[in-house]
């Protein structure tokens, strides 16, 4: 009888015992003496994934882990942890924090992560450590590793969202240069109000070099696509750059060359960029032209079609935006440092009607033939000032169209004597066209032909332009595609399909 009477009173001692230690921090203690008499007894054995890799270039499998280790129930257990919106309103995002642990299991095995952080010289280095028991290592560390890469990569692509990133003036976290937010622009090639002959061509080169890896390896060329997209401002063009991001499915690296220190700096943010991203340069013209004393000529170009090139990965689109290159140094033009050229026009009429079916939802209406009759004589309007007003007045889309036919008259004489208006032609042929200012280039039409045609020497006497071939978009385009050719060789059509 004594003894029962014992075990009764010894189990009512621990449940008392053990609802005091719940209800205190005493077991959050012997927790932690516990875990220190087992790293005690064991050997254990610790693995480092650093953020940047020797090349300063971001080392893909760090992201890996930090996607795997914040994705942990255990990481509630964590002291600290980062609490976050997500992408809905009511998402929380669970992250952890700096120099913190977090156990993991595999195989029976229990492995910890620690996200250390380590200043040196002022600047904090992130380093995700693994710690493994000697006697688990060869057993789980390789199904472990790969367990990880399968994990992170289902994560990303279940929550993959693009980034545009933007350089620093220094680091920012340890994350390099370059800060990141959510690149949620809504335009798409579907959107973008463009002369769909040229919006075809434009999907079949980039799907072309999307597949076309293979390819460039054989040619010993640098697996990358560069663009020209130039014209007035308010024509589109920063719209068609995350059009394109959106149909390529890429990040966007965003320089801000006003940020960049020197030459060096310049190589050091392409070096810190990933494959399947779209790097853009915008203004580029008005950089140049100002003659800047951080960035040189030779940086440019050597950031365009340089040795780094081969050094920062492959899979590369590089997109630069101007208002004009006229006064743009050739180097800089020719074909390996720009591969296609997009012009974007003011508005025509067929560009005008793109606009009033996407703005207002009029495929026909009975002023239209007014407004063609005022883009007839030559006035225009950029594609941004149309649309603003079609916005303002979307409730009533006959006083949107009146208040384009009022802007255009009153707009008509600045946009013939601007100077920015180059030669059109009613002729269905001169669909595709190039400016000459200094060298040649390949035309891609819808039928493949070219046509020039001269522009005005003087302009109501109040614009002089030196005698030149000019080409421009005819009535019935919205834009124009070219290749430049280094070698001043007569015009000459090719298949825009063909990669270079």
């Amino acid at each position: 009888m004594f003894p029962v009477s014992l075990l009764f009173i010894i189990l009512c001692l621990f449940i008392l015992v053990r609802l005091i230690l719940h209800r205190t921090a005493l077991i959050y203690v012997l927790k932690n003496w516990k875990d220190w008499i087992e790293d005690s007894i064991h050997v254990h054995q610790f693995f480092k994934v650093p953020e940047l890799n020797d090349n300063c270039q971001e080392n893909q499998f760090y992201r890996k882990v930090s996607v795997y280790v914040n994705s942990l129930a255990s990481i509630e257990d964590s002291d600290f942890t980062n609490l976050f919106s997500g992408k809905k309103s009511n998402d929380i995002v669970i992250s952890l924090d700096d120099n913190q642990t977090v156990n993991d299991s595999f195989l029976g095995a229990t492995v910890s992560w620690k996200n250390q952080v380590e200043k040196i010289s002022q600047k904090s280095y992130r380093t995700f450590v693994l710690k493994v028991k000697k006697k688990d290592k060869r057993r789980i560390l390789r199904p472990y590793l790969q367990h990880i890469h399968s994990v992170s990569d289902d994560i990303e692509q279940r929550r993959r969202e693009l980034k545009l990133y933007m350089n620093t003036d220094s680091d920012h976290r340890s994350n390099g240069r370059w800060r990141s937010v959510p690149f949620t622009h809504p335009s798409t090639l579907e959107t973008i109000a463009m002369d769909s002959d040229l919006k075809n061509k434009v999907k079949s080169d980039l799907e072309s070099f999307l597949k076309s890896k293979q390819y460039y390896h054989r040619l010993g060329r640098v697996w990358k696509r560069s663009y020209l997209l130039y014209g007035p401002s308010g024509t589109g063009k920063s719209s068609f750059v995350a059009a394109m991001a959106k149909f390529l499915c890429y990040d966007v690296y965003d320089i801000d060359l006003s940020r960049v220190s020197d030459d060096s700096d310049l190589k050091m943010l392409l070096l810190q960029t990933t494959n399947k991203s779209l790097i853009v340069i915008e203004d580029l013209d008005q950089f140049l032209n100002k003659k800047s004393t951080t960035v040189s000529l030779s940086g440019v170009l050597n950031f365009m079609d340089g040795i780094v090139n081969s050094c920062s990965g492959g899979e590369k689109v590089m997109v630069f935006t101007m208002n004009t290159k006229e006064q743009i140094d050739q180097s800089i033009l020719r074909p390996g440092r720009i591969d296609v050229h997009i012009y974007f026009p003011l508005c025509n009429f067929k560009s005008f009607k793109s606009l009033a079916n996407s703005y207002l939802g009029l495929k026909d209406h009975k002023l239209f033939p007014q407004v063609e009759e005022i883009f007839l004589t030559g006035a225009t309007m950029s594609p941004a000032e149309i649309g603003e007003l079609m916005i303002v007045n979307r409730s009533s889309p006959s006083r949107a169209l009146k208040s384009v036919i009022t802007a255009l008259q009153s707009n008509g004489g600045d946009a013939r004597a601007s100077g920015k208006i180059v030669g059109w032609s009613d002729s269905a042929s001169s669909r595709m066209s190039t400016e000459e200012s200094g060298e040649s280039g390949a035309v891609f039409g819808k039928d493949s032909s070219v046509r020039g045609v001269r522009e005005f020497r003087k302009l109501y006497g109040l614009f002089k332009i030196k005698s030149s071939k000019s080409f421009g978009p005819s009535d019935h385009d919205s834009g124009m595609i070219e290749r430049p050719d280094s070698s001043l060789k007569p015009i000459f059509s090719v298949s825009f399909e063909k990669i270079l």
